[in-house]
């Protein structure tokens, strides 16, 4: 295709793009295989936990007992179908996610710039690609200026090479990959410099990355420090557990020649100690979490973000686009001979030169918000630059030659301090024109100047420091701050999180958003050439007291993210740039722009924002604290419960009482803690003083030793009762199975009010809307121990008999008080903590 055809500055029609999306399919590699239905049956039947109730089902059915083999059959069958459900939940929650991170590409469709998912692209569409952008396909450069490419995901190099434009009659080619100066563009690879305008030639599996296989999604992620800690505590725990099986096994095989009753005793045990809901509640909490926090329009890309969230302590964040609109209006132009000229309106004659030279100095397709405001009021430009020079840290000033009749128009446009220092001017002026900078900068606004220069077209692409640039004027753009940021500001600073801007703006311009959004601007601003000038302590010190920093490089973002660390914050650091992502990398959190961030500022992110709001970060930051607390205390009940049901296969087998439980009832309470640890803990709200507490310490683990004692502590009062009552009823003359019948009544009814009492927040209606899968699972259980014992073919089954109604009733009050009491607790743990912060 000629690259000056109407196709190519056009692009395709949307009928035309659905008609080849049939024909081509998706712009998609093949996703990596999932395991089926019959891939997590098998996976779990290879679990200890399992394993064990497989064993003490065979050896039922052999010793002829049919029911009670059956029935752990059964209760093997319906615990194997809620982990593939909740995986499958865990799965759906997944999918919304990566449907969520899907990349989108600016494609020209109908003549107009759009932004459609990566995947919807087809060959022939035209596509705009930029600095810091992965290429969505294989395809050919029709137009660009200065466009680099790193290709090392194919090559295995790493020097980026440089692009041209395809000859208008170039044919269309395949060829590898590799070599300079050619204009073939491949899917995955990363511009490095540049922009550009591209033909699609190749999607999906017929580009050369689909070609040899390679996915940087089909990458298993590593599992997190948590997740190995919790592998490392089952590891131990399930060592303890078959130990402690063995002993009791043999136990009762020496001391009472019992050796079928002590192998069902010992497998009993094991599985009472096994916490096989460890892995399941850590993955579905950090699954759903990360789907709830994308709800927020905050996508984790790794999961250990979630656990950090709410530990932060400083929120770095930019000014354009995540405090203020990002959507720039140029708001004045000013010439020393005219003065200040207010925008909107018509643009008088005396500062339309001004005008045109920062259009020349604009992109031809401009992505930077200030190019885009310029160009709304200058108009397009005919053709493309002689020469671009871009932005580098020693010149804050983006320069372009255009030809002009028969020599070459220089402008350039950027910072007042670079543009002055192109111009030469003398003291005085330079005086002069920083005043004026400083009163429009006061203002809020955002000021940049712009200067041009007459060369012969032999010079156009010279180093413009060298060329005789004219001062032309300032431009003052406006940037609104988004309304909802005032209120997430003052939220963040009461939760304990101080909120930082880094902006490459004027100081005067920073300190103005800074305070209209309510950051803290008492300590001044701190600007990038006097972070230059500090040392590392220095820095330290500074970055302690300071909130506001302008004219910051990228390249020093590191520096600020280093030095806050090491004065002990906890950083999330925002970024959109190629050259944040070594911050992001540092930072403890390091969240990228979703709408305008770079390919490589996302990679390198934990988060994304999707919409690029602060008020998001801070909404992610509840909702990080949220799921924080209830995996700790769902973690925490976990352990609470098993110490109980442990404690009632072991206790027995001391003291030399009849067992209270044979395998089925553990297998029955297991079944009720999976659904209420996963799902009824992970559905609590927020706490009602999330966001009135300091952030918790970075170091502070989600299960440590405090969690332990508080989840020993708990199940050890219920073991207590519990087994006080069936001691006391077998004391009392009772049967020995309608003693049995008051402790699993007894137990069933304490863990449920522990659940209850653990995961109900203070101060909460009791009947709340979202408990109603609680009260269905207490339903159920309720139900399910009423048949228990009250039908005989059932209570056969788990060897109990139906209680006197007056014993039973005193075995589930007691049963409720050793569960909730822990509730009680709280309330006054919450009441006085409510007393002292309003005293």
């Amino acid at each position: 295709m000629n690259p000056s055809s109407p196709q190519a500055t056009m692009g395709l029609t949307s009928d035309e793009a659905a008609r080849r999306l049939s024909v081509h399919g998706p712009n998609a590699l093949p996703e990596p295989r999932r395991r089926g239905v019959l891939g997590l049956v098998l996976s779990t039947l290879r679990e200890p936990m399992f394993l064990l109730l497989v064993g003490a089902a065979a050896l039922y059915l052999v010793l002829g007992d049919l029911g009670e083999g059956l029935f752990l059959v059964f209760g093997a069958a319906v615990s194997v179908s809620l982990v593939v459900l909740q995986e499958a939940r865990s799965e759906r929650a997944l999918a919304a996610l990566r449907q969520m991170a899907e990349p989108l590409a600016r494609v020209l469709r109908d003549g107009t710039e759009r932004r459609v998912p990566s995947r919807d692209l087809v060959p022939g569409d035209v596509v705009l690609v930029g600095e810091g952008e992965r290429l969505p396909a294989d395809g050919v450069l029709l137009a660009g200026d200065a466009l680099t490419v790193d290709e090392s995901v194919l090559t295995g190099e790493s020097v980026p090479v440089s692009k041209r434009l395809i000859a208008p009659e170039e044919p269309e080619s395949d060829p590898e990959p590799g070599g300079e100066a050619l204009p073939w563009l491949y899917s995955g690879t990363l511009v490095t410099r540049g922009q550009g305008v591209a033909r699609v030639l190749r999607t999906g599996a017929a580009t050369r990355l689909g070609r040899i296989g390679l996915s940087l999604a089909a990458i298993a992620p590593e599992p997190t420090r948590l997740q190995r800690a919790t592998a490392r505590l089952i590891g131990w725990l399930g060592l303890l557990a078959f130990a402690f099986c063995g002993l009791v096994v043999v136990t009762y095989g020496v001391l009472r020649g019992d050796w079928i009753e002590g192998t069902l005793a010992g497998i009993t045990l094991a599985i009472a100690l096994l916490p096989e809901e460890f892995p399941m509640v850590l993955a579905i909490f950090l699954a759903l979490g990360a789907w709830r926090l994308a709800r927020e329009r905050v996508l984790a890309r790794r999961s250990a973000a979630i656990e950090t969230l709410g530990a932060a302590t400083r929120l770095c964040v930019d000014k354009t686009g995540t405090l203020t609109e990002n959507r720039m209006r140029l708001a004045a132009l000013w010439r020393e001979e005219v003065g200040e000229v207010a925008l909107p309106g018509s643009v008088p004659a005396s500062v339309e030169g001004l005008l045109r030279a920062a259009a020349l100095a604009s992109a031809p397709r401009p992505v930077d918000p200030m190019d885009r405001a310029v160009r709304e009021v200058a108009g397009e430009t005919e053709g493309l630059p002689l020469a671009t020079h871009p932005l580098r840290p020693d010149r804050l000033a983006f320069v372009q030659a255009w030809a002009e009749g028969d020599g070459a128009l220089v402008a350039a446009k950027g910072a007042p301090e670079a543009i002055m220092a192109l111009c030469d001017s003398d003291p005085t002026r330079a005086t002069t024109l920083g005043e004026e900078v400083a009163r429009l900068a006061a203002r809020g606004l955002r000021v940049l100047a712009v200067a041009s220069a007459r060369v012969p077209l032999a010079d156009a692409a010279q180093d413009p420091s060298g060329l005789p640039f004219d001062f032309k004027g300032l431009l003052a753009f406006e940037d609104p701050l988004r309304a909802d940021v005032p209120e997430a500001v003052a939220l963040a600073r009461h939760a304990g999180i101080e909120v930082a801007m880094i902006t490459g703006d004027y100081p005067a311009t920073a300190l103005a958003i800074a305070r209209a959004a309510g950051i803290d601007a008492s300590a001044g601003v701190l600007t990038g050439p006097e972070i230059a000038r500090l040392d590392a302590q220095e820095l330290r010190d500074r970055v302690r007291g300071v909130r506001v920093y302008a004219r910051v490089m990228p390249e020093q973002k590191l520096a600020l993210v280093e030095a806050m660390k090491a004065a002990g914050e906890v950083v999330a650091m925002t970024g959109d740039g190629v050259n944040d992502a070594p911050a992001l990398e540092a930072a403890h959190i390091g969240i990228a722009m979703g709408q305008r961030g770079t390919d490589v500022a996302r990679e390198a992110a934990d988060l994304v924002l999707l919409d690029d709001r602060f008020a998001s970060i801070v909404s992610g930051v509840r909702l990080g604290r949220r799921v924080f607390a209830n995996l700790r205390k769902a973690l925490t009940y976990v352990v609470a419960i098993h110490v109980p049901i442990a404690g009632i296969a072991l206790v027995p087998v001391l003291l030399g009482l009849p067992p209270v439980f044979f395998p089925m009832h553990v297998v029955l309470l297991e079944l009720v803690i999976d659904p209420v640890c996963s799902v009824v803990f992970e559905a609590e709200p927020s706490e009602r003083g999330a966001m009135d507490r300091s952030p918790r310490p970075v170091r502070e683990p989600l299960f440590g030793p405090r969690q332990l004692l508080v989840g020993f502590v708990q199940g050890a009062v219920i073991l207590i009762v519990v087994m006080s009552i069936y001691v006391l009823a077998l004391s009392a003359g009772m049967p020995e199975t309608q003693a049995r019948g008051l402790a699993f009544a007894a137990l069933v009814a304490a863990n449920l009010a522990l659940a209850f009492a653990a995961s109900a927040e203070p101060g909460t209606r009791f009947f709340d809307p979202h408990r109603v899968v609680f009260f269905g699972i207490a339903g159920a259980a309720t139900a399910i121990v009423a048949l228990i014992l009250l039908l005989p073919s059932v209570a056969g089954i788990f060897e109990v008999t139906r209680p006197p109604t007056s014993a039973l009733a005193a075995a589930l009050a007691a049963g409720v008080i050793s569960g909730g009491w822990w509730g009680v607790v709280r309330i006054a743990r919450n009441s006085r903590a409510r007393r002292s912060a309003s005293a």
